[in-house]
């Protein structure tokens, strides 16, 4: 008996051993290299996830082709979001202009261990009634109907992420950092391509319950802050947001614990690439649903 106790010992001690030597060498390799390097190094590896990584603020943003383009969106994936480890407060904004019915989207929350924020500009090929807005599927925006997006997105009064771009999604997600919805607010501006676009936005944004005194309308473009939330829940929605946020959490710390040697994101995620891959791949799937196909009616 004890013999045998004491070759799996030994065993442990070498694998323990192994594992020390080998996690060293992959901290030195990280070390060692520019930071150029390690920025062509993420952004071709998460390239296809659909992000991209901006050093100047330590974020990840979405990509203009990124595959998540090619599923558009629909109410469903909202509701099915805890299910994904998501947690998170959602504007949708719906206003008719030429022909079409818009959906400008606004997201703040917690993306598993990431906090984040979007901003999705879709529409449907044809005026819909208000019964066919929660079951219809809505296509992204095409390059010639992106939009100049912008936001910052605060946490508590301390800046998370500051972007602008002329886009479809635009997204901001800092990874290991945890956030209840209630605590961030999302300062938005959108630049419409007609004043007649900016003014149905508008009186979509008053619709959604919006006061005209809340909300900052300028030629083509319209401004304002995202800070409360008009989702409801049932009890039983709120014990399991409950528990996906404890989970969230307790999964933001183990990956801090694990890539303690490292401050930045991109020298965790590198050092999860070499050391963990299995890991590595599991932080990526920031936004990510099942595929499905709801009625495009």
């Amino acid at each position: 008996m004890y013999f045998f106790f004491g070759i799996l010992f030994l065993i442990l001690l070498f694998f323990f051993c192994i594992n020390h030597w080998r996690r060293k060498k992959i901290i030195k390799k990280i070390c060692s290299m520019c930071m150029d390097e390690k920025c062509r190094i993420l952004n071709g590896i998460i390239a296809p996830f659909g992000y991209s990584y901006v050093l100047s603020q330590d974020i990840f943003t979405s990509r203009i082709d990124a595959w998540q383009r090619d599923f558009g969106y629909c109410a469903l994936y909202d509701k099915a979001a805890s299910h994904f480890s998501m947690v998170f407060d959602c504007l949708p904004v719906y206003f008719d202009y030429q022909g079409r019915t818009w959906l400008i989207e606004f997201w703040k929350g917690q993306y598993g261990i990431n906090t984040g924020c979007e901003i999705g500009v879709y529409y449907a090929d044809r005026i819909l009634s208000k019964d066919e807005l929660q079951r219809t599927l809505f296509q992204c925006a095409d390059n010639e109907n992106m939009l100049k997006l912008s936001f910052t997105l605060t946490r508590n009064n301390d800046r998370l992420a500051d972007l602008y771009a002329k886009h479809w999604w635009l997204t901001a997600f800092r990874m290991g950092c945890f956030s209840e919805p209630a605590d961030l607010s999302l300062q938005a501006s959108i630049s419409f391509k007609s004043s007649e676009m900016a003014n149905a936005f508008f009186n979509g944004l008053i619709d959604a319950g919006y006061s005209r005194e809340s909300i900052c309308i300028c030629c083509n473009t319209v401004r304002f802050i995202f800070d409360k939330s008009g989702n409801t829940y049932s009890t039983f929605q709120k014990i399991r947001i409950r528990m996906v946020q404890w989970m969230n959490r307790f999964f933001c710390k183990i990956y801090l614990f694990v890539t303690r040697p490292f401050d930045l994101s991109i020298d965790r995620l590198l050092y999860l690439y070499y050391y963990l891959p299995f890991a590595f791949r599991k932080m990526l799937r920031i936004r990510k649903y099942k595929r499905y196909k709801p009625d495009r009616r």
